[in-house]
């Protein structure tokens, strides 16, 4: 392998850009060792792909950085917060910093559109400004070009249209850390391409600091700064898409290799 484990996953060069610092994390389920030494730094502004094959244990990773799973070991510090052990408040006060985009969108069935925008600003945020909510949510409908869509039910949306909806009442809350798990499964090609460069418009016009984890190479080529390898419980290789695609490592390449 050429590269070794120091250089994976390497401390950004200022301590102050560093929005996400992971470093020897470990997670078991019994016997099945998922996450056996993971490092990783993510710098502000920073849009970090993690590649891997299915049940390797990505989605854990940033299960643990939302507090929604407790590490065995390791040190994970979010805003230079120990997230594993902050009280119930401080974890909720973090979330709300932290947007996390789930695989089907998680909009509420029995909500219309607007009504899924709104529920983050009331139930979250706590905004009880008529004028203030209508902008908001006038505002990211449009950023995601469902303007038109604003009065809609979920069950009468495509479902690039419910990841277009899901990205929008996650984005409302203006989190600077963005977290996608699989963003593009289960949409056909050319939705998957809209939705990996709607994810990059909207890193860019609000700032924020995103983790996507995917096995879509078009969605990480889209989207990618830097993109981070893992294989069994580990990060092997970190790069941009054009260094890695020449990586001498079979399982690196066998990624790239796939896609005709």
């Amino acid at each position: 392998m050429e590269h070794s484990d120091k250089q994976i996953g390497k401390p950004a060069s200022k301590k102050e850009d560093i929005v996400i610092h992971i470093k020897g994390l470990k997670k078991s389920f019994g016997p099945n060792e998922v996450l056996k030494d993971i490092n990783l730094d993510v710098k502000r502004g920073e849009n970090v792909v993690i590649l891997g094959k299915s049940g390797t244990g990505k989605s854990v990773t940033i299960q643990c950085i939302v507090g929604m799973m407790a590490p065995d070991g390791g040190e994970l510090t979010v805003f230079g917060e120990d997230v594993a052990s902050l009280k119930e408040r401080a974890l909720k006060e973090l979330r709300i910093r932290i947007g996390f985009l789930f695989q089907g969108g998680a909009l509420y069935d029995s909500m219309t559109v607007r009504e899924n925008m709104e529920f983050p600003l009331t139930r979250v945020l706590r905004i009880r400004d008529r004028h203030e909510i209508d902008q908001r949510v006038e505002e990211v409908l449009e950023s995601v070009g469902l303007a038109d869509a604003i009065d809609k039910m979920p069950s009468d949306l495509s479902g690039g249209m419910r990841k277009r909806a899901g990205l929008a009442r996650t984005l409302i809350v203006k989190p600077e850390i963005m977290l996608y798990d699989e963003p593009t499964t289960g949409l056909d090609p050319i939705t998957s391409r809209e939705i990996s460069q709607l994810i990059l418009q909207m890193q860019k016009k609000y700032k924020t600091t995103s983790i996507i984890i995917t096995h879509d190479m078009e969605c990480a080529g889209i989207t990618a700064d830097r993109v981070m390898v893992m294989n069994d419980g580990e990060y092997i290789a970190e790069g941009t898409m054009a260094a890695l695609e020449k990586s001498k490592d079979e399982f690196v390449r066998s990624f790239f290799n796939k896609e005709s």
